[in-house]
């Protein structure tokens, strides 16, 4: 797919749609192309992670603002990463980055961060099962992630070495530099925004002050989450250079398509078959629920295939709240398809009692053609 698509026009959206119609636009479009649904289809799963990342971006209205201002390069090339899958993760990068790259390192006016910048945010796609979803699970995951190198405690010098004040900078980490009207204020080529220049680099990390490691974390995912549902991990991503503050982790959650129910927000869909006699008489039936409970659906005599029948409070949970949504249970008539003797010899007595009443509708149906048959034929 070409990277140069509008995130608008991906989704089928007006510039000016609200959270919930950008919502509604992603879960259609990418419901249809869910790597789930079109398995070993390459060109599907990479129209699925740019949906993801034009709705990651368009639902935060910061990230929304800086796209509308500055387009698609903002979120490139380093920028806020790209909403890549597989159960692997991927830098978000800074949103520095994106005024740098239009104002110089300084920011707007040189009024930048001073010091090194805090560690990029993570990105990590987790698949679970609508059982998880309904009742929350907690998991563990592994990630390789930049950490504190341990032999320099983060310093990027070699232990015993010395760490001398960068003479360029003076310490500050800037350098000014006069440019007609304006000062402008950039990273210092000798140090790198550390304001101290190393004598000797950490053979560990070679002076970066970090190391690769993977690591084990707990993930608690809530009842009533959603697919594409995000949980924040705070100061679990990429540890900062040269000490900083380490960025986030980001789970973005994957449902996996269920085998007999369908969502839509809290509420769950079924399909119920049930005996013609059963619909020509009324009764009941008994649908296992997501909460382990069996729910008895009442079916009123006479209904008619794909009536929709509902069992409140059957429903998913509500996410961070309290109540759960509904099951609605369409019922399928199936007629049946082997009969024995006994069987066939009684609807045939049944049949010879009809009158036509007992089904007004297909009775209806046939006399309209009669009437149109008799009109053709005048």
């Amino acid at each position: 797919m070409a990277t140069t698509t509008d995130y608008y026009e991906l989704l089928g959206v007006d510039r000016s749609a609200d959270e919930k119609a950008l919502k509604s636009a992603y879960r259609k479009l990418a419901m249809q192309c869910h790597p789930d649904r079109n398995p070993g289809d390459a060109e599907a799963e990479a129209k699925f992670k740019e949906l993801s990342q034009a709705y990651d971006c368009l639902k935060d209205p910061q990230k929304r603002a800086t796209y509308d201002h500055y387009g698609r390069e903002a979120y490139e090339n380093g920028g806020m990463g790209n909403a890549g899958g597989g159960g692997g993760h991927q830098g978000f990068g800074d949103f520095s980055d994106i005024f740098n790259q239009f104002f110089g390192e300084g920011g707007m006016g040189g009024g930048g961060q001073r010091g090194p910048a805090r560690g990029a945010d993570l990105r990590y796609d987790m698949e679970i099962t609508l059982e998880d979803a309904y009742h929350g699970k907690s998991t563990e995951i592994k990630i390789d992630v930049a950490v504190l190198c341990d032999p320099c405690a983060g310093s990027g010098a070699q232990p015993g070495s010395d760490v001398k004040r960068c003479g360029t900078c003076q310490g500050h980490g800037k350098v000014r530099a006069q440019q007609g009207f304006f000062v402008v204020e950039r990273t210092c080529p000798s140090c790198q925004g550390r304001g101290e220049v190393i004598a000797e680099p950490c053979h560990t990390c070679q002076g970066d002050g970090r190391m690769d490691q993977q690591k084990t974390l707990e993930v608690e995912i809530p009842p009533g989450v959603d697919d594409g549902t995000r949980i924040r991990l705070a100061s679990k991503g990429e540890a900062g250079a040269n000490g900083a503050p380490a960025g986030d982790l980001y789970i973005f959650l994957h449902v996996k398509r269920h085998k007999y129910f369908q969502r839509e927000g809290t509420t769950l869909f079924a399909q119920a078959p049930i005996s013609f006699t059963k619909a020509a008489l009324g009764g009941s039936i008994t649908i296992p629920g997501m909460d382990g409970v069996e729910h008895e659906i009442s079916i009123p005599a006479g209904i008619q295939s794909g009536k929709q029948l509902q069992k409140r409070g059957a429903g998913m949970p509500v996410l961070q709240g309290r109540g759960k949504g509904d099951l609605v249970v369409q019922i399928d008539v199936e007629t049946p398809t082997s009969l024995t003797s006994k069987q066939k010899e009684l609807l045939r007595e049944f049949q010879e009692t009809e009158t036509g009443k007992e089904t007004p509708n297909s009775q209806g149906f046939f006399d309209k053609i009669k009437e149109a048959w008799e009109d053709l034929t005048d």
